[in-house]
C-alpha cells in the first residue's frame, strides 16, 4: 500500500511533536552523568574530537566505530556547550529524527493508523526509551535504518544508498540491513516464479551495495591511522574472535531471538499478533483490510534474519540494543496483522503500552541489562553519591575501583566529581579479584565497590552448575561479593552503603582510625 504522507510540511511538523514527546517525558534524566559504554568510549571519543579535531580518539582505545554520532554530539558541544543537558538532549533529537523514518516507513507499507500505533509502541519500549538519551550510537544507526528501509520500498535508488551509508557510518553492524536487502533482490533475479516487470533494477542493487564503499573508507582509514582494521585487538578479540564457538553461537542466536520479539514485555504484542493469525480477515468498503505486500514482509524478515544470524556470532556482549534496527520492524508486523484481522486491536495496542511502561519502572525477576530500562538511574545516582562521598572527605586517597567506577572517579568531565581522584583497577568484585586485591593491600586507601550486574530475585537458574559454567565460560558471568565480605577480606571499614532493587554500591576505608577521624558514624542509605 502506498503511504499517504502529506510532504516535508507534515513531516516537520510531525518530528516537533516527536521531539517535545521525547524530551518531555525524559526530562528527570537530562541531568544524569554519562553512564557505563557512554563513559568508556563514546563521550571521550566525541570529546576528543571536538578539542582536537581527530576521527581517532585518544583518550580512550579506538573500537574503530565509524565516527558519525561522535561527530555529531562533537557538533552540539560546539554550539550549545559541553554538558550532560546538551548531550542528552541531541540524542532524543536523533531518536525523534528515527520514529518519524519508521513512521514514513509504516505508512509507506501500511497505512497511518498501522505507523502512529508503531511509534507509539516503539517509542514506549523500554529499550528503545533509554537508549534515546543515552550517548551511544545504535539509536542512530536504527533511525538511518528506517530511513533507509523507507526509500527502498518507495523504490528510491538515491534515498536509499545515502540512508544506508549514513546507518553504516553511525555504526558498522548497520551494513547488515542493505546486505540483508541485497540477497534478498539477487534472490528474486535467480527465482523463476518472478515475472520480468517484477525483478529489481540494477539501480537498486547498485544502491544497496553502495554503503559498503563508504564504510570500507572508513575502516581504511582506521587502518592508515592505527595499524588495525577493525579497533583495537582486545576489542576485536571479545567481539569476534571469542564469540566463534557453535554452542556460544546457538545460546546467542535463542537470546537474539527473545531480544526481538519478547524482551521487556514484548512477548505481550508478539503473542497477541500470533494468535490474531488464527482470525479472519476484517472487512470495510466491500474488500478484506490490505496486508502489508508479501515481498514487503519477505524483504523485512530477511533483514530480521540476517541480524539475528549475525549477532549470534559477533559481539562479546549480548547487548538487546544491538537489536534496536530490526526490533520495531518486528512491531510493525505485528501491529499490521492485528489491524487486520482484531476489532479491537487499539485496546491491545494499548495493552500493550502499559506493560511496556511496567517493564521501564519494575525489574524483571531474572537476569537483565541495566541499560534496557530506568535500572540504569540507580546505578548512576548510586555512583553520585559514592563519588561526592569519596571526593569530599578522601579527595587524596587512592581508590581501589573497578570499570566503569575507575572513569568516573579520574575524569572530571564525566560528571561525578570535579577534581581526578587516584584509582587502582580491578575487574570487577568476584572472589578472585578481592583476593588479588588484599595482596596489594598497601596500594590503596578506600574501596569503592559496586554490583557490576543486577543481581535478579530469582537465582535458582544460576545455581545449576550446568548453566553457571556456560554463562561463565561463554558470555562473562561471574557474581559480585557483597560489600561486607568485600570488607573482611580487604580488612577495611564499609562507611557508606547503598541498596536499591537488585543493586548496591559502598565505600570501604582500610584504616578504622581514618574511618573516625574523616566520617564519624557510618552512613547506610536503602531504598526500593
Amino acid at each position: 500500500m502506498t503511504g499517504r504522507g502529506g510532504g516535508w510540511p507534515f513531516s516537520v511538523a510531525l518530528f516537533a511533536l516527536l521531539f517535545l514527546a521525547v524530551w518531555g517525558t525524559h526530562g528527570p534524566l537530562l541531568h544524569l552523568p554519562y553512564f557505563w559504554d557512554e563513559a568508556g568510549y563514546y563521550v571521550p571519543a566525541a570529546r576528543d574530537l571536538l578539542t582536537t579535531g581527530t576521527l581517532i580518539p585518544f583518550s580512550t582505545p579506538s573500537n574503530a566505530h565509524p565516527p558519525l554520532v561522535m561527530a555529531y554530539l562533537a557538533l552540539a558541544w560546539k554550539v550549545a556547550g559541553f554538558a550532560p543537558f546538551v548531550t542528552r538532549s541531541a540524542m532524543l533529537g536523533l531518536a525523534a529524527f528515527s520514529l518519524l523514518g519508521l513512521y514514513r516507513l509504516a505508512e509507506t507499507v501500511a497505512n497511518r493508523s498501522v505507523a502512529l500505533a508503531t511509534v507509539f509502541l516503539t517509542a514506549l519500549w523500554p529499550v528503545f526509551f533509554v537508549q534515546s538519551s543515552l550517548a551511544q550510537v545504535d539509536m542512530a544507526a536504527a533511525g538511518f535504518t528506517f530511513w533507509g528501509l523507507a526509500a527502498y520500498v518507495r523504490k528510491r535508488g538515491v534515498g536509499t544508498a545515502v540512508w544506508f551509508s549514513l546507518a553504516a557510518l553511525s555504526k558498522e553492524t548497520a551494513i547488515l540491513g542493505p546486505l540483508g536487502l541485497l540477497a534478498w533482490e539477487l534472490a528474486q533475479q535467480l527465482g523463476k516464479a518472478w515475472t520480468p516487470e517484477e525483478k529489481p533494477e540494477k539501480a537498486m542493487l547498485a544502491a544497496l551495495a553502495f554503503p559498503v564503499l563508504p564504510l570500507a573508507a572508513w575502516f581504511a582509514y582506521h587502518y592508515w591511522r592505527t595499524g588495525f582494521v577493525f579497533g583495537n585487538p582486545e576489542f576485536f578479540r571479545y567481539n569476534v574472535q571469542a564469540t566463534a564457538h557453535p554452542l556460544r553461537i546457538v545460546l546467542a542466536f535463542a537470546m537474539r531471538i527473545w531480544q526481538t520479539f519478547g524482551y521487556m514485555h514484548l512477548y505481550v504484542l508478539t503473542l497477541a499478533a500470533g494468535l490474531a493469525l488464527w482470525l479472519p480477515a476484517r472487512w470495510e468498503y466491500g474488500k478484506e483490510r490490505p496486508r502489508i505486500a508479501v515481498k514487503t514482509q519477505v524483504a523485512f524478515l530477511t533483514v530480521l534474519a540476517t541480524y539475528l544470524g549475525a549477532m549470534a556470532v559477533i559481539g562479546g556482549a549480548v547487548l538487546a540494543r544491538y537489536m534496536l534496527p530490526v526490533a520495531p520492524l518486528g512491531m510493525l508486523l505485528a501491529i499490521s496483522a492485528l489491524w487486520r484481522r482484531v476489532r479491537r486491536w487499539k485496546a491491545i495496542v494499548v495493552l500493550a503500552g502499559l506493560s511496556f511502561v511496567l517493564a521501564l519502572f519494575t525489574r524483571p525477576p531474572l537476569g537483565f541489562t541495566l541499560e534496557d530500562n530506568l535500572a540504569y538511574r540507580d546505578f548512576i545516582e548510586m555512583h553520585q553519591h559514592a563519588a561526592k562521598l569519596i571526593e569530599t572527605r578522601y579527595p587524596t586517597a587512592r581508590v581501589l575501583t573497578a570499570w566503569p567506577g575507575n572513569d568516573e572517579l579520574s575524569t572530571p568531565y564525566l560528571g561525578y566529581v570535579t577534581r581526578p581522584v587516584g584509582t587502582l583497577g580491578i575487574e570487577h568484585f568476584a572472589l578472585d579479584q578481592i583476593m588479588d586485591a588484599a595482596q596489594a593491600r598497601g596500594q590503596f586507601d578506600v574501596a569503592f565497590v559496586f554490583s557490576t550486574k543486577f543481581q535478579p530475585r530469582y537465582t535458582w537458574m544460576d545455581d545449576w552448575p550446568a548453566w553457571r559454567e556456560l554463562k561463565t565460560r561463554y558470555f562473562g558471568y561471574h557474581r559480585d561479593l557483597p560489600p561486607e565480605a568485600v570488607a573482611r577480606i580487604l580488612g577495611g571499614t564499609i562507611v557508606w552503603e547503598e541498596q536499591r532493587e537488585g543493586q548496591w554500591a559502598a565505600v570501604v576505608v582500610m584504616e578504622q582510625a581514618a574511618v573516625e577521624a574523616r566520617s564519624g558514624v557510618r552512613f547506610v542509605a536503602r531504598s526500593r
